[in-house]
């Protein structure tokens, strides 16, 4: 009966270890609204500056998620959140860049 006491959850994507980590969660959930955000904000010109600086942030924020990330759920919204980020970040230095031709 150790079926009982350990659940198989090795086929479910979003299967965690059982344990609560609240700072992973909060990065990956940052990450995800950083870069939905970011890809976004990036399809319309005059928003440039919020999206650049919330893809900037959203990839900052995922690279170190990452970093202390644990299971595959958190690696998952991490490495989706950063490609919207990422998107959201190379468009809108395409339409004017983190400063808005200032520098």
């Amino acid at each position: 009966m150790a079926q009982v006491l350990h659940p198989n959850v090795a086929g479910s994507l979003f299967a965690t270890d059982g344990k609560r980590r609240p700072v992973q969660d909060a990065l990956t959930a940052g990450t995800l609204v950083l870069g939905v955000l970011a890809f976004i904000t990036s399809f319309f010109s005059s928003l440039h500056l919020l999206s650049s600086w919330t893809g900037l942030v959203g990839l900052l924020v995922g690279i170190y998620g990452q970093w202390i990330s644990v299971t595959t759920r958190e690696r998952f919204g991490l490495v989706v959140g950063m490609g919207a980020a990422g998107v959201g970040f190379l468009i809108s230095m395409a339409n004017g860049g983190l400063f808005g031709g200032l520098f």
